[in-house]
């Protein structure tokens, strides 16, 4: 298993509760694909509650994705619903969990919040 895919979700882990999630409960499992094997994550969500394991369990969504590309949507490089639509990863299962991904990967390198930016063109407060 690759450092970045291992530091991904041991940060997602780290982050236990997530206030935009609070009202959201469910599971989404991660099939990563490499080297002619699978690997399984699990993550588990109750009440905004976010866990991380290893289990190859049902889940609400299931995410197939080969190992190299997932690495680049946990580096900001790559967009899950993006690569959903490109078919870089597929999903089986309720497809609102596949919409909260945007909210676990980082944003792309180099990205700025609009609010940061229009302060920084309107000058000194």
């Amino acid at each position: 298993m690759s450092a970045t895919t291992e530091k991904f979700f041991a940060e997602l882990d780290r982050r236990g509760g997530e206030r935009l999630l609070r009202k959201t409960s469910g599971t989404i499992r991660f099939d990563l694909e490499h080297e002619g094997r699978t690997d399984h994550w699990l993550v588990t969500v109750v009440n905004g509650e976010v866990r991380v394991s290893r289990e190859d369990r049902e889940a609400d969504t299931v995410v197939r994705t080969d190992l190299e590309f997932f690495e680049r949507m946990a580096r900001g490089e790559a967009k899950p619903l993006s690569a959903w639509l490109r078919n870089d990863i597929t999903s089986e299962g309720k497809f609102r969990f596949l919409v909260l991904l945007e909210r676990f990967f980082p944003a792309s390198p180099g990205a700025r919040h609009p609010r940061t930016l229009s302060r920084v063109d309107r000058g000194p407060a």
